[in-house]
């Protein structure tokens, strides 16, 4: 595909994860990558809780009217959210604010809010076109919502995506209630996906994924007091998953390193091979509180847009020419080393139309680059 000044314009996915208020971050990432004189294309985009309200604002602008339309969509969510701390939104809603902490102790909010009051709805419909995003078909989207009932990932896709899907993506149980969809309950979408890489790395026909991390992989020291222990907890709850995509890709590489797959186009060898970009926000996060997440200050929400933006330009002076040729991260190695026994990964990973009577070998990717 051409780009501006008939240029051939490289392909990327996005995988942002969720993260309440710090999702101002992954905005400046995106408001800097709309910018750039010479864009990448968006193919893909994962996204939980913040990171979904996020995508669907992008995705809403792209239909709408193209870049700087979505540039101008991200930017009056924000906003909005911004606008919208008052005492009643703060405290009722999941992804703006949490009630206190007392009163969560002892209520449920079937109990504290019984109509199911929820500001956020009005916020994505008063700035996203959700009919227009369905019928947009240059952008795939993979939205994660938790079922209820069984723990596991729901994706809604872009043909599928409403405003429950979004609202479902960011529903924290503890203060909101959870959101009906065709019958099925659902919560926040970082109990099981945050954000899902395995399917966007298996399925994308694109081979290279940019992760927007907000989310410090670990910490040093031990919490003490009741609001580090809680805030520790969140971080390790909401972490777990994109912990074991990180496990299951690991284990596909491993696989394809022992010749068994063969094919060059298949879910499990795309998997294998697939390209990883990183922009993080950890030691931009780290110094926050841990209930900043659910506060939407001004100031810190123009902080962490300015730090977005700021590490986005960063990673595309250093690292865009990689894309299409080179990971420039290795996960594993970033965010601690994982493993996954190889016996399980044949399993696991292998369709059931792959056909292991080829015996070409998959040929590795360039060594990540330093960050």
């Amino acid at each position: 595909m051409l780009g501006i000044g008939g240029k051939r314009q490289r392909a990327i996915n996005l995988a942002l994860q969720g993260g309440g208020v710090h999702g101002a971050f992954t905005w400046g990432v995106l408001d800097r990558l709309l910018e750039d004189d010479e864009p990448l294309r968006f193919s893909w985009i994962s996204a939980t809780s913040a990171g979904a309200v996020n995508a669907a604002a992008l995705a809403s602008g792209l239909a709408s009217g193209g870049r700087e339309q979505a540039r101008q969509t991200l930017r009056r969510v924000w906003e909005a959210v911004q606008e919208a701390g008052v005492p009643d939104l703060m405290r009722l809603n999941p992804f703006l604010r949490g009630i206190s902490r007392p009163v969560a102790a002892l209520l449920s909010p079937y109990d504290f809010n019984p109509l199911g009051f929820d500001p956020l709805r009005r916020i994505l419909n008063g700035h996203i076109d959700f009919e227009r995003i369905r019928a947009y078909a240059d952008l795939e989207l993979l939205i994660a919502a938790t079922d209820v009932a069984t723990g596991a990932k729901r994706l809604f896709r872009r043909a599928e995506l409403s405003v429950e899907a979004v609202l479902a993506s960011a529903c924290l149980p503890t203060i909101h209630h959870a959101v009906e969809i065709e019958g099925r309950a659902y919560w926040d979408g970082g109990f099981s996906a945050n954000p899902d890489l395995v399917t966007l790395a298996a399925e994308s026909p694109i081979g290279d994924t940019l992760l927007v991390l907000l989310s410090a992989m670990d910490e040093p020291g031990v919490p003490r007091s009741a609001r580090e222990i809680a805030g520790t907890v969140s971080r390790i709850t909401f972490n777990q998953p994109l912990r074991r995509d990180i496990e299951l890709i690991e284990a596909a590489r491993a696989a394809a390193d022992m010749g068994w797959w063969r094919r060059t186009d298949t879910p499990a060898r795309r998997l294998a091979r697939h390209r990883f970009h990183l922009v993080e926000a950890g030691h931009h996060t780290a110094i926050l509180p841990a209930d900043s997440k659910i506060q939407p200050d001004r100031t810190t929400i123009s902080r962490l847009f300015l730090a977005g933006h700021t590490e986005a330009g960063k990673w595309l002076d250093r690292h865009a020419s990689a894309v299409g040729r080179h990971a420039t991260v290795d996960l594993a190695q970033h965010l601690g080393k994982v493993s996954i026994p190889i016996a399980r990964t044949r399993e696991a990973y292998v369709p059931e139309n792959d056909d292991p009577s080829q015996t070409e070998d998959p040929p590795r990717s360039a060594p990540a680059s330093s960050a």
